[in-house]
């Protein structure tokens, strides 16, 4: 597919036919303790509470580049991260116009030739529940964490996902339903990866909302196949 170049300068080749689409995840309000997570990690603009956010994966990484050079030509989102990995890459973008973040989303697809039920159905590969965390292992997992604490006593919710860019829409639910803590969301790689604390009652319901969620997306069948670095 050749596509012109918005600024008037050359054309690009494409190869959006070699491209897999893995995650496909739009988020219509960011809670405010996962809005301050991707602040706080991020590399681009800052998401404020309350945005919508789309979460883009694919694969080869490298192709991740051309999808941000379209959406950016395209809407008036901001970019929050663009992770470019060897066999994954990962788009977030913003913006509090949810129709902006709508509109990215189709300029991906579009792009892409594919429709959202053609990503990967979400797929937890291992949810657990750690009640009455003792002080010493709240203060290994705080020593990892980029949001809030893991305190002693607390209950310790951690969730695997697959693809790895699930784990934020996960994250965003959980705080939706729940006063739990957000500890870490790792959005990219290989899996997944989501931490919460918070009392036990709380934990629970956070991680029965996680499992709806995901249960809920659509996508094409999930065999757990990831590629090698």
């Amino acid at each position: 597919m050749r596509l012109p170049d918005f600024r008037g300068n050359t054309l690009i080749q494409q190869s959006a036919a070699k491209v897999e689409l893995r995650a496909f995840s739009f988020i219509d309000s960011l809670q405010p303790q996962l809005a301050s997570f991707i602040a706080t990690v991020s590399r681009g603009f800052l998401p404020m509470e309350g945005d919508a956010a789309l979460f883009v994966e694919i694969s080869p990484g490298l192709e991740i580049n051309v999808l941000a050079d379209l959406v950016f030509k395209g809407t008036t989102c901001r970019p929050g991260m663009l992770v470019v990995e060897r066999a994954y890459g990962l788009l977030q973008v913003h913006s509090p116009d949810q129709g902006q973040v709508r509109q990215a989303g189709r300029i991906v697809l579009e792009h892409l030739g594919l429709s959202e039920a053609e990503a990967l159905k979400p797929k937890i590969i291992s949810s657990q529940i750690i009640t009455g965390v003792d002080n010493h292992q709240s203060h290994l997992i705080n020593r990892l964490r980029h949001g809030q604490f893991l305190l002693a006593g607390d209950a310790f919710y951690i969730l695997e996902i697959h693809p790895a860019a699930y784990a934020a829409i996960a994250a965003n639910e959980a705080e939706k339903v729940a006063p739990i803590q957000n500890l870490e969301v790792m959005t990219f790689g290989a899996f997944g990866r989501l931490y919460l604390g918070g009392p036990d009652d709380n934990i629970k319901e956070a991680a029965a909302a996680v499992e709806r969620i995901v249960n809920a997306l659509p996508g094409r069948e999930n065999q757990v196949k990831s590629l090698l670095y």
